[in-house]
């Protein structure tokens, strides 16, 4: 999947997000899930956006760990307004869904970057560090 379509992806969900807060009951309890839903469900897209700007490979690895744990903490928000009866199953199953996707695609792009950086570190380790004539006695 291209950064231009997850970029997209992420912020469908937001979206979808902002429409199933919407339509929740307006009691305390579903007011203030939701508020924890709507910031988790939101930050996703505007995490991976980030994560898209990083600047080492490791600043992409805890960006896109900042982006896992959002997603999986917006599936836990609606499992718990499922639970609490303040939304029903068939409202909330495309944004459990969803959620749990963009974890598994956070946990696999994570994997990748831990297994690209790996393999760059030992390149750059095997190769002879270069000396200079002037500064190494022969």
């Amino acid at each position: 999947m291209s950064n231009e379509n997850l970029k997209q992806r992420t912020k469908m969900f937001a979206l979808d997000v902002i429409k199933l807060v919407e339509t929740l009951p307006n009691d305390r309890a579903s007011q203030v899930i939701g508020g924890q839903l709507l910031r988790a469900g939101t930050s996703v897209g505007a995490n991976y956006r980030a994560a898209c700007r990083a600047k080492s490979a490791a600043d992409f690895i805890s960006k896109m760990g900042t982006v896992e744990e959002e997603a999986d903490e917006s599936g836990y928000w609606v499992e718990l307004l499922v639970d609490a009866a303040k939304l029903k199953t068939e409202k909330a199953v495309h944004v459990l869904e969803e959620s749990g996707e963009l974890v598994a695609i956070s946990v696999a792009s994570i994997n990748t970057a831990r297994r690209n950086n790996v393999r760059s570190s030992t390149r750059a380790s095997a190769q002879p560090t270069p000396h200079s004539a002037l500064r190494t006695p022969h």
